[in-house]
C-alpha cells in the first residue's frame, strides 16, 4: 500500500468556477486511485468538520483508506485564476505532526502542521517555493528516497539561483541524503538526476491548460510508477510528465487506459532560446478602465515569471497623444517575438495591433472570453490563435514563443 499524507485543503477558483476538497495529498491519492485501482492508497491528512464529510466519501468512492487527524481548521485557498497568487486562509498556530510508519510513503509538505515519515522508499514533495524544508530537518527517515520539486524550490533550498540545474539537482541530492531528484522546470521538462547520471525528460502540450494541481499530479504518478511499480526514476518522471498533461487538458484523473493512446507533443524550444535568448512579447490591450488595467497587470506578471520580456504600451508607453504614442507602440510590436492580446471589447487599438502584427507574420493569442464567433471571424482567419481560457492563453503564448 502507498501512504499518501500531506494536506487536504478547500479550494476555490473564479475563473474557470471551481470549488473543491483536494489540496496536494489529496489530490495525489485520487490520481493514484484512478490509474491503479481501488485497495492501494491510503491517505494521512488532517481535516476539519467541513472536509471530513467530502475527504472520506471521496476516499470510500475510490477505494482509499482514510486515516485523517480531526482539527478545528485546516486550509483553504481563494484564486481568481489558475496562475493567482492564492489567498490562504489557515490556523495561526501549527498542530501536532501526523506520524506515518510505512514501506511506501508520498510526503508531502503542509501549512497547517507536519508529517514525520519513516519508511523504506519515500517520495517527497516539499511543496514550499519560498522556504522548502530539507526531508530529515523534521526527523524523517528514508532507506531509499525521491525528492520531487520545481526548480523554484530548488533554488530556495539550496541557495543557488544562479547556478546550473545539474548543480542545483546536485545539491538537494546530498542535503537529502536522497537517492534521486526530479525537478521540474516547466516548459524545459523534468531534470532526473538518479545517482550520478542526468536526464531531462519532456513537458508537453496541452489544448487547455487547468494548472491548480498539476504539481499534485506529477507528484502522485511519478511515486506511483517509483514505488509501487518498481520502474526507473526516468521512467516514471516521463509517465508523470504525460499524466500532467492530460490532466492539464481536461483537470481529470488519467486513468491506465489513457496512457494507451497518448499523443499529446512535447513542448519544443528553439535553439536561441536554449542558447539563452529570452523573447519578447507585446501586451496589446486596453487600459482606459480600472478592470482593464488590472487585467494588464495580471497578464504582464504572469508572462514575466516565466522569464518573457513583455513590452507593454501602459508601462512602457503611457498615456498619451496619437503622435506620441502610435509610432512607439507600432514599433514595439516590430521588435517582439509575438503578442499577447486581450481581445473582449473589441477595443479598435488593439485589433489594429493584431492586424498590424499579423501582417508582419508575427503570432497573436488573443484571449477573448465573451466576443462571438462572428466579431473574431478575422483574427480566426488571419492565423491568431483563439483562446476563451486566460492561463491556457498565457501558456500558449509561452510555448510559442520559446519554440521561435
Amino acid at each position: 500500500m502507498i501512504h499518501v499524507v500531506g494536506g487536504a485543503y478547500e479550494e476555490q477558483c473564479a475563473r474557470p468556477q471551481w470549488h473543491e476538497v483536494f489540496g496536494s495529498a489529496g489530490r495525489a491519492a485520487s490520481a493514484i486511485a484512478a490509474v491503479a485501482g481501488p485497495n492501494l492508497v491510503e491517505l494521512h491528512c488532517y481535516v476539519d468538520n467541513q472536509t471530513q464529510e467530502v475527504v472520506a466519501a471521496r476516499c470510500t468512492l475510490e477505494g482509499s483508506r482514510l486515516s485523517s487527524t480531526l482539527v478545528e481548521r485546516t486550509c483553504s485557498f481563494r484564486y481568481h485564476h489558475g496562475l493567482d497568487t492564492p489567498r490562504i486562509e489557515a490556523p495561526r498556530t501549527s498542530y501536532a505532526p501526523i506520524h506515518v510508519r510505512a514501506s511506501q510513503i508520498v510526503r508531502f509538505g503542509m501549512l497547517e502542521g507536519e508529517a514525520i515519515v519513516h519508511g523504506e522508499r519515500v517520495v517527497y514533495d516539499p511543496q514550499n517555493a519560498m522556504a522548502p524544508d530539507i526531508f530529515q530537518t523534521n526527523g524523517s527517515t528514508a532507506r531509499e528516497l525521491a525528492v520531487v520539486l520545481n526548480h523554484r524550490e530548488a533554488a530556495a533550498i539550496t541557495q543557488l539561483g544562479n547556478a546550473a540545474p545539474e548543480e542545483q539537482a546536485k545539491a538537494v541530492l546530498a542535503q537529502n541524503s536522497a537517492q534521486v531528484v526530479v525537478m521540474k522546470r516547466g516548459p524545459l521538462g523534468a531534470l532526473v538526476c538518479d545517482g550520478g547520471t542526468f536526464t531531462t525528460i519532456p513537458a508537453y502540450v496541452s489544448d487547455n491548460v487547468w494548472k491548480l494541481g498539476s504539481g499534485d499530479i506529477f507528484a502522485g504518478h511519478f511515486a506511483y510508477r517509483w514505488l509501487h511499480e518498481g520502474k526507473s526514476a526516468v521512467d516514471s518522471a516521463i509517465l508523470a510528465s504525460q499524466a500532467t498533461a492530460l490532466y492539464c487538458e481536461t483537470s481529470g484523473f488519467p486513468m491506465a487506459s489513457s496512457f494507451e493512446s497518448f499523443d499529446k507533443p512535447a513542448i519544443t524550444t528553439s535553439p536561441r532560446y536554449r542558447a539563452g535568448h529570452r523573447p519578447t512579447v507585446y501586451l496589446a490591450g486596453p487600459f482606459f478602465t480600472l478592470a482593464q488595467l488590472w487585467l494588464i497587470e495580471q497578464a504582464r506578471a504572469n508572462l514575466q515569471s516565466f522569464g518573457l520580456n513583455v513590452f507593454s504600451p501602459y508601462h512602457d508607453v503611457g498615456y498619451g497623444s496619437a503622435d506620441d504614442v502610435v509610432e512607439l507602440d507600432l514599433d514595439g510590436i516590430h521588435h517582439s517575438d509575438i503578442v499577447f492580446a486581450v481581445g473582449d471589447g473589441l477595443d479598435s487599438g488593439t485589433i489594429y495591433e493584431i492586424g498590424y502584427a499579423r501582417a508582419r507574420d508575427i503570432p497573436v493569442i488573443m484571449y477573448c472570453e465573451n466576443e462571438s464567433s462572428e466579431d473574431q471571424k478575422m483574427m480566426q482567419g488571419s492565423g491568431c490563435i483563439l483562446c476563451t481560457d486566460y492561463v491556457s492563453a498565457i501558456y500558449k503564448t509561452l510555448w510559442t514563443a520559446i519554440a521561435r
